[in-house]
C-alpha cells in the first residue's frame, strides 16, 4: 500500500498554519473595528434601529471559523487523522459555497444596496443641522472627511450644515475665488463640490477591494479542498 506523501502532509501544515494566521488577523481587525468608534458615523444611519456593526460581526464569525478550520487542518496533516481532515473539507466546502451565494446575491443586489447608501446619507442630512450629541458625533466626523477630500457638505454643499456652517467652515475651506472648486457661501471661500460623491467612491474602492480578497481567499480555498481531500485519500490507502 502506498504511503502518504511527507511533501503534501507538510505543504498541507504549512497551508493550513498560514490559514490560521490569516484567521487570526481577520478576527483582530473585526475586533478592532467593532470596538473603535471611528468613521463608524459617516455611514451609520440615523435610524437607531439599525445596526452598523452587522458587517464587522460577520468578520468576527469568519475569523473564528478561518481559526478552527486552520487548526483542524494542521492537526489533521500532522496526526494523519482522516476524521480532522473530513472536518476541515466539510467547513471549507461549506465557507466556498456561502462565498459563492454572497458573491451571486451581492451581483444581484447591486443596485438596491445603492439605494440603501443614498437613503442613509440623504437621512443623515438632518444630523448636520442638530445640535445633539449623536449629531454633534457625525458632524466631527464628516469635516474630518471634508478637510481629507476637499468637498462641503453632504448632498446638497454647504448649505446642508445649516445654522452649523460657520462654525465647521473651516473644514470647507478653500485657498480663494481663483480656484474653480471654491464658492462664495455666507462669506466664506468653501469646496462648492458636495461629499455624497466622494463617500460613494470611497465605498466602491473598499468593494472593489473586499471581491480581490474574496477571490483571492477562493483560489486558496480551493487549493485546501485539493490537498485536503489527496492526503485524506492517502492516509486511507496506508
Amino acid at each position: 500500500m502506498a504511503g502518504v506523501s511527507g511533501c503534501l502532509k507538510y505543504s498541507m501544515f504549512i497551508f493550513n498554519f498560514l490559514f490560521w494566521l490569516c484567521g487570526i488577523v481577520i478576527l483582530a481587525i473585526a475586533i478592532w473595528v467593532r470596538v473603535s468608534k471611528d468613521g463608524q458615523e459617516i455611514l451609520s444611519p440615523g435610524d437607531s434601529s439599525t445596526n452598523p456593526y452587522v458587517s464587522v460581526n460577520i468578520l468576527i464569525a469568519v475569523g473564528s471559523v478561518i481559526m478552527i478550520l486552520g487548526f483542524l487542518g494542521c492537526c489533521g496533516a500532522v496526526k494523519e487523522s482522516r476524521c480532522m481532515l473530513l472536518l476541515f473539507f466539510i467547513g471549507l466546502l461549506l465557507i466556498l459555497l456561502l462565498q459563492v451565494a454572497a458573491g451571486i446575491l451581492g451581483a444581484t443586489f447591486k443596485s438596491e444596496s445603492e439605494r440603501i447608501l443614498n437613503e442613509t446619507l440623504y437621512e443623515n442630512v438632518k444630523l448636520l443641522e442638530a445640535a445633539d450629541n449623536d449629531a454633534k458625533a457625525f458632524q466631527k466626523a464628516l469635516a474630518e472627511f471634508q478637510e481629507e477630500f476637499k468637498c462641503c457638505g453632504l448632498v446638497n454643499g454647504p448649505a446642508d450644515w445649516g445654522n452649523n456652517f460657520q462654525q465647521n467652515s473651516k473644514s470647507c475651506a478653500c485657498p480663494g475665488p481663483s480656484d474653480s472648486s471654491c464658492t462664495l457661501y455666507d462669506g466664506k471661500h468653501v469646496y462648492k463640490q458636495p461629499c455624497i460623491s466622494l463617500i460613494k467612491d470611497v465605498v466602491a474602492k473598499h468593494i472593489l477591494i473586499v471581491i480581490g480578497i474574496a477571490f483571492g481567499l477562493a483560489v486558496i480555498e480551493i487549493l485546501g479542498l485539493v490537498f485536503s481531500m489527496v492526503l485524506y485519500c492517502q492516509i486511507g490507502n496506508k
